[in-house]
């Protein structure tokens, strides 16, 4: 017998002994019990993987401004917006990747009823990430005031911020406009008793002809706050009348001549601006002005002071020097002048090369003061194409021009020009054929 069927025979007697009921039905409660322990451990670890990570609530650094909300047409919200701290709930990772970019706070005033009293307006805060939630607000409200727009058309007056010079006195004011619109929220519209427009005196008691912000007050004369004017200024008119018999005017200049060709006059001031005058009463008070003698400005193309005489109406006198220093400031006029037919030329041409270039010639303007261009002669300008480097072929290249100092190119038509360049070196004999 061999080795295998030996084994075999061993096997099969060995499997003939086993109890196979035995085999599965023997400790059934202790297998039971394991496979239920089994069970219960897959189900937690399940859940334990599956689980949502755990929240944290965490307080956001730094404070959120708060946004103006939309508010309906005809109504204005009153009160200072301030900013608010914020909680936010939800993972930790989730939660720390917020910052003030993420977040929005605003006010919430679908409930407002218009009236003069604050109510206490709902902060509404949206954060960009569906993971995180708003877990608290600081202050969750915040006391505004939501009115009516309303307005209101007043008078403007004059208010003297001082008094005219020693011996002078302010005639009433005139303005333009004489009315203007004051609007705002409700309540503080009615509390607007006048609208001033402060003016100042100076040193010289000349007449005030100013443009002023007129400022809405109410009955104590303090600026209300918070309500608009429209115009946002008017120009106010205060004539000086002297009282005494004396007057300070304005000394005016006289001047005749045209100054050189290609200049003009761009100032003419007088020292001093003005002069104090005595006499008549009622001839002072028509005075208006005393004029210089006239200053001859021929030929000028430069500043110049000159001392005139103060023309003095008769029966008056001058209080001081009866003359005033004129400065007459004289600068060159800027122009242009085109330099047409200018004969292009050729720059960097190699040896043994000659070049034809089209168009031949180019149109130039210059800018420059008027002096220095009507002093340039036809020639004073070269229109040049550079060729450095290039050998035979046709090229199309760059027009320039070239101007005398002081002047700057304004144009060169046309810009580009075509060069064609050739060998002038005579070609090779051929070699002759044995």
């Amino acid at each position: 017998m061999t080795i295998r069927a030996q084994v075999g025979d061993v096997a099969i007697a060995i499997w003939r002994r086993i109890d196979l009921r035995r085999l599965f039905l023997g400790d059934l409660a202790l297998k039971a019990a394991a496979l239920a322990v089994a069970l219960l451990l897959f189900i937690w670890a399940s859940a334990v993987y599956n689980a949502p990570p755990p929240e944290v609530t965490l307080q956001m650094d730094g404070r959120i401004p708060l946004e103006r909300p939309e508010i309906p047409a005809g109504y204005v919200l009153r009160g200072q917006l301030g900013d608010v701290g914020i909680k936010l709930r939800g993972p930790e990772d989730a939660v720390r990747a917020i910052g003030p970019q993420q977040v929005r706070a605003t006010l919430d005033v679908t409930g407002a009823v218009p009236g003069p009293d604050p109510q206490a307006m709902p902060v509404r805060v949206l954060v960009s990430s569906d993971r995180v939630r708003v877990a608290e607000v600081s202050p969750a409200s915040v006391p505004l005031r939501f009115e009516r727009r309303t307005e209101r058309t007043l008078a403007v007056q004059a208010r003297l911020a001082n008094d005219p010079p020693s011996g002078f006195q302010a005639a009433p004011a005139t303005f333009r406009p004489q009315q203007v619109t004051v609007s705002g929220p409700e309540s503080a519209v009615a509390t607007v008793a006048a609208v001033l427009a402060t003016v100042r005196f100076g040193d010289a008691p000349v007449d005030l002809a100013q443009d002023v912000r007129p400022v809405p007050v109410d009955a104590q004369g303090q600026a209300v706050e918070g309500v608009e004017i429209d115009p946002v200024a008017v120009h106010v008119t205060v004539p000086v009348q002297s009282s005494a018999t004396t007057r300070t005017v304005p000394i005016l200049w006289q001047l005749k001549g045209d100054v050189a060709a290609g200049y003009w006059i761009s100032r003419v001031t007088t020292d001093p601006v003005a002069v104090t005058v005595s006499g008549a009463r009622d001839a002072v008070a028509a005075l208006e002005r005393i004029e210089t003698a006239v200053v001859d400005v021929s030929g000028l193309t430069a500043g110049r002071t000159f001392s005139a005489q103060l023309n003095v109406p008769g029966g008056m006198k001058v209080v001081g020097e009866p003359q005033a220093s004129v400065n007459v400031t004289v600068v060159a006029l800027i122009g242009t002048r085109p330099f047409p037919i200018v004969a292009i030329q050729l720059v960097g041409l190699g040896p043994g090369l000659a070049a034809e270039v089209q168009p031949a010639t180019a149109d130039v303007i210059l800018s420059a003061t008027l002096p220095v261009l009507n002093g340039l002669g036809a020639d004073a300008v070269s229109a040049v194409v550079d060729v450095t480097g290039r050998g035979p072929g046709t090229f199309t290249l760059d027009v320039s021009a070239r101007a005398p100092a002081g002047t700057s190119v304004q144009s060169v038509q046309p810009a580009r020009a075509t060069v064609t360049i050739r060998s002038t070196r005579p070609s090779p004999s051929p070699t002759p054929t044995p």
